[in-house]
């Protein structure tokens, strides 16, 4: 029986920290800016460090620091990054039974360009995406007590309304935290599992997205997805905080802006030490929210998206949560 089995990437993780650039601002970018490096020159690198990453196995270690029984499922390369990552998934008392191994490609891997205080990243989308519904031993989880589904990109979104569907019909709660290639499943068939979630976990652009609602209107936003999660949902806004609906009431604390080295999974940070908290709490939201918080600004003070993640009993600063009873949405005794 294990606690939480986690689903998602796994990969390999290069920060490489770089001051040989120039910055170059246009409308063609995104972001308005881009850096740029001299073609075919060698560029030189401050400082480097290696990690595993990966939204499955970065949530999958939080649980285990939190001293519940974990598993990471997932699918990596028969090469040495795949063996570093379950090295260091076995260092953190993770379980990694279920991790599979293929030679059709290899581990999924990212360069991480650190520059100034943003990031750049490179990444190789590989052998985590190749796994199959066949490979998933669903008879061996049915007394799993709750499945967290990081992100699952490209092809692999498919496995999500399999995964839900499983985890509804035998009792396992379910905490979803769908990246772009989920929320862009056929909408009838993303409502269907969204209804079956206990936790829904949203950034602002995500929340955006499922709902059709721009960010700024969060009170819109939380009405539609209150209409379609019967849980908890969640809507992290970086450094500006976030906000949580259980339905009845609304939860919101600030972020942090201060002493950030690496904001590398810092998402995954505080989702699964949010559901860490509601495990351990037996729902508590505000309890939750705390080592959810606590958890994701630790993460933020070291490279990596494992190295800074709390330990089960270790203090935190905590944060200041504003609770907000909601009646249809017009929310009022603010405390």
């Amino acid at each position: 029986m294990k606690d939480v089995v986690t689903f998602g990437s796994a990969a390999w993780d290069v920060f490489m920290k770089i001051g040989g650039f120039k910055s170059l601002k246009s409308k063609k970018f995104v972001s308005k800016t881009g850096i740029c490096f001299n073609l075919g020159s060698k560029i030189d690198v401050d400082d480097i460090y290696f990690s595993s990453g990966g939204g499955g196995t970065n949530t999958a270690v939080t649980f285990a620091n939190q001293g519940l029984r974990t598993s990471f499922l997932g699918k990596i390369g028969s090469d040495l990054a795949g063996a570093e990552i379950i090295k260091e998934l076995n260092e953190y008392n993770v379980n990694t039974g279920l991790i599979f191994k293929t030679n059709k490609r290899p581990t999924n891997y990212s360069l991480i360009f650190k520059a100034k205080k943003d990031r750049t990243i490179l990444a190789y989308r590989g052998a985590a995406e190749l796994l199959d519904r066949r490979d998933i031993p669903f008879e061996r989880l049915k007394k799993t007590k709750w499945f967290y589904l990081a992100p699952l990109s490209g092809g692999l979104a498919k496995l999500t309304k399999n995964i839900i569907n499983f985890a509804y019909r035998n009792n396992i709660k379910i905490a979803f935290n769908p990246g772009n290639s989920q929320l862009s499943l056929p909408k009838k068939e993303l409502k269907a599992v969204i209804g079956k979630v206990n936790v829904l976990l949203l950034n602002q652009e995500e929340a955006s997205i499922l709902t059709g609602i721009d960010y700024h209107k969060e009170e819109e936003i939380f009405k539609e997805i209150d209409d379609i999660c019967p849980g908890i949902a969640v809507m992290t806004k970086g450094a500006e905080g976030l906000t949580i609906s259980d339905g009845k009431h609304l939860f919101s604390t600030d972020g942090t802006k201060n002493n950030i080295i690496d904001n590398t999974g810092a998402g995954d940070a505080f989702g699964s030490g949010f559901v860490s908290g509601l495990i351990k709490t037996k729902g508590d939201i505000e309890k939750s929210i705390q080592l959810g918080m606590g958890n994701s600004v630790s993460c933020l003070r070291s490279w990596g998206a494992k190295a800074g993640l709390l330990k089960k009993g270790q203090k935190f600063k905590k944060a200041k949560i504003v609770k907000e009873v909601c009646l249809g949405h017009n929310c009022k005794d603010k405390r």
